[in-house]
């Protein structure tokens, strides 16, 4: 399938007329053709258009219409094959399995969302029948169903090419709620991200949608991403990318004269804690599962393990020679952009030059565009007197910290910015430590693993891919799993509606065969 440079505004195909550019082989650095053109302000205005005009008849297509929907852009991702895997490992770098990997991930999303649109109960469709002599006043008749928010503009990631990009989880969730989607493709894998798109655009019109369900466009820089998010027709954002993008995404949202969400995934270091009991019985075993986990995709996961909590002792001796000794040996990786890499490569030079930091090991040397693991310790007393020692790097590097006791465990957890992940390794003599912290960990993080490391996040119904701020903007939502479909609804209450007027969700007979709560009690449709 060609990759020919085109924006994708509903069923058109359009080359843009803005500034030009090209993705990057990220193994060699070559750039790959074709040209880019990026879209204009009139290609962004034709986009919100038609997704504006799309919204009302989309939302409110039967749940049969949007699963199959959903189903058909996951068998028209599979159908582009090869052409998809090569185009993806060439712009970043990434090696087939994990291309293979992520490939069905994003097709596995898909179909999660196409089973919760059947199910239906994300509408929470709820109903209190009228109480006419009901003392001393009546009740009215109620009924509430969730809907749309309405056009949503999602931005591409740069480390999750198929996952987290054109048909990621933000994009699939809002399809699911029945909102269109304007993607911002990311510039760092553009050839990619068109042939997704394409795979969208087709279902639209194969499945008899509105056009305007879906939109693609390109830019180098960041006008477009921005003016996105000021377009009064976007009604919620979905981001993931670096705290300062993010962060500036929601300055945006919030000066708009109607604000909006924006659910960005931005900045975590992800703490493992290392229990004593745990150490004494399998330090080395932990060390080396860690080295594996940290260098996993070059370190280039949201949930890489950052920063390792223990106390010294023969424990942790062991886990640090272990961790340094398969570190010592771990290959350098190449990194998805020129601009990833400068800036892994300067916050390592930063932290090997602080003072209170000592260098534990740094990988072999590589190419230009590889980055080499690297492992730092430093003490508790200085971690948390420092800033500047807690700040993500988005890489294979992590430091650990000797906290004297376990008070001192409690203080940097209680210093610690909102987090997506805490890992704990633990043995049962452990267990009475642990409970004391749970809920501080509950309040810190959005996920809490045990005897694991935070790079394997699970599509599913109870996964949470969050956090407090900033690891999310909204630590009470998720961008991984079934209930990310929450972002994009709002609930609407009618109030002695006619049954004629009724939406079907809500009528009598139950048309659609969804769950409701009919008085508090659930009924399954």
């Amino acid at each position: 399938m060609t990759v020919r440079g085109e924006n994708l505004i509903g069923a058109q195909a359009r080359r843009g007329t803005e500034a030009t550019f090209r993705a990057v082989a990220a193994a060699t650095g070559e750039p790959l053709e074709p040209d880019f053109p990026g879209a204009s302000l009139g290609d962004l205005d034709r986009a919100c258009a038609l997704a504006d005009a799309a919204f009302d008849t989309y939302r409110e297509a039967a749940p049969e219409a949007r699963a199959g929907f959903l189903e058909a852009i996951a068998a028209n991702l599979l159908d582009i094959g090869d052409d998809l895997l090569t185009r993806c490992m060439a712009e970043t770098g990434l090696p087939r399995p994990r291309i293979e990997g992520e490939c069905a991930r994003t097709v596995g999303q898909l179909r999660l969302f196409a089973g919760v649109v059947r199910e239906g109960s994300a509408v929470g469709v709820r109903i209190d029948p009228a109480l006419p002599d009901r003392k001393p006043l009546p009740r009215p008749d109620l009924r509430l169903r969730r809907i749309a928010v309405g056009p949503v503009a999602v931005f591409g990631a740069s480390n999750f090419p198929l996952a987290f990009s054109v048909a990621g989880g933000d994009t699939a969730s809002a399809l699911a709620a029945g909102c269109p989607v304007v993607v911002k493709a990311h510039p760092a894998h553009p050839g990619t991200s068109e042939l997704v798109g394409r795979a969208i655009q087709r279902a639209v019109s194969s499945c008899g949608l509105p056009e305007g369900t879906f939109s693609l466009l390109f830019d180098a820089g960041q006008s477009i991403g921005r003016a996105l998010v000021a377009d009064p027709r976007i009604c919620a954002v979905g981001f993931t990318g670096s705290r300062r993008g993010g962060t500036a995404l929601m300055d945006i949202a919030a000066r708009r004269p109607r604000p909006i969400p924006v659910y960005a995934e931005m900045s975590s270091i992800n703490p493992v804690l290392l229990f004593p009991g745990a150490l004494a019985a399998r330090g080395a075993a932990i060390g080396r599962a860690f080295a594996a986990s940290l260098t996993l995709g070059a370190g280039q996961f949201c949930t890489n393990p950052g920063l390792i909590l223990a106390q010294p002792g023969a424990g942790l001796d062991a886990f640090v020679a272990a961790a340094t000794a398969a570190l010592r040996e771990s290959p350098a990786s190449t990194m998805l952009t020129p601009g990833i890499h400068r800036a892994y490569r300067e916050g390592v030079a930063r932290l090997a030059g602080h003072a209170s930091v000592t260098r534990l090991v740094e990988g072999p040397e590589g190419t230009a565009t590889q980055g080499r693991a690297a492992l730092f310790a430093t003490e508790a007393d200085s971690f948390l007197a420092e800033p500047e020692l807690q700040e993500e790097m988005f890489g294979a590097a992590a430091l650990v910290v000797r906290c004297p006791d376990f008070a001192a465990i409690r203080a940097v957890l209680e210093h610690l910015e909102g987090q997506l992940t805490a890992s704990l390794h633990i043995a049962p003599e452990d267990h009475a430590a642990l409970r004391t912290l749970l809920p501080l960990l509950e309040r810190r993080v959005g996920r809490i693993l045990v005897d694991g490391f935070g790079t394997g996040v699970e599509v599913a119904h109870a996964m949470v891919h969050g956090g407090p701020y900033p690891a999310t903007s909204d630590g009470r939502t998720t961008s991984v799993g079934s209930l990310a479909i929450e972002r994009f609804l709002r609930p609407v209450s009618y109030q002695d509606v006619p049954e004629t007027l009724l939406p079907a969700v809500l009528q009598a007979d139950n048309p659609l065969g969804l769950p409701r709560r009919i008085d508090g009690i659930l009924e399954r449709g």
